[in-house]
């Protein structure tokens, strides 16, 4: 069973190609975000209590993803992967380059070296900033996600192991209402409504709708 999920009129949304997009989210980022009000606006039924995505007093372990956002034809796009579905964490879904926090490095570092060991993001990136962490209570990560921007195209190269898709999603796509949607299915035993944003026949649901929900979040505000 398939419908549509409510949203905000195309006209309140604020146009990303009559603002300095990169200039408005790195001064944006400096405030107070969203946070688990966006979260939940793409949270399965299952994770509705805002408990479960807030990483306050939570025994877990600590990840970081690169939101990376690279102007294509003026447009900002997001880069996403598709994953194999042999790998053990969240096996064939769309998910931002990241991963586990190794040694001391810090929680940039870790999505940097994702990013370069993922997708082979080698260019220099500008980091404008960092959305609210979340967690996954499945695989009980803590997940920090911190958004980069991209002078040009870089030169990518997928790790095939880990990467099957590399996709490029326009914001502009991602806001519009028609791609938003939800859909009955079973999760570990139990039937639940799952939204998601329906891409190029693509599903991108779980933490990284969650987490672009509120980055596209900060593009609706007045």
């Amino acid at each position: 069973m398939k419908d549509t999920l409510d949203r905000d009129s195309a006209s309140a949304l604020t146009p990303l190609h009559a603002i300095p997009w990169d200039a408005y989210l790195r001064e944006r980022l400096q405030r107070p975000l969203p946070g688990t009000d966006a979260h939940l606006t793409m949270a399965p039924e299952y994770r509705l209590d805002p408990a479960f995505l807030t990483v306050g007093g939570k025994s877990c372990r600590e990840a970081a993803v690169l939101v990376l956002l690279v102007p294509l034809e003026e447009t900002p796009t997001v880069v996403l992967t598709l994953r194999p579905t042999h790998l053990p964490n969240h096996p064939g879904q769309i998910s931002f380059p990241g991963g586990s926090r190794e040694g001391d490095e810090s929680l940039l570092e870790t999505a940097l070296r994702e990013a370069r060991e993922e997708i082979g993001l080698e260019e220099p990136v500008e980091i404008l900033g960092a959305l609210s962490p979340i967690f996954i209570p499945h695989s009980g990560f803590c997940v920090y996600p911190f958004v980069a921007r991209a002078s040009r195209p870089p030169a990518f190269k997928t790790h095939e192991a880990e990467v099957e898709v590399l996709l490029h999603v326009p914001l502009s796509l991602l806001l519009d209402p028609a791609t938003r949607k939800r859909e009955q299915r079973e999760v570990r035993g139990t039937i639940t409504w799952i939204p998601f944003y329906s891409v190029s026949g693509y599903e991108i649901w779980g933490a990284t709708a969650m987490i672009l929900a509120e980055l596209l979040a900060l593009f609706q505000e007045d």
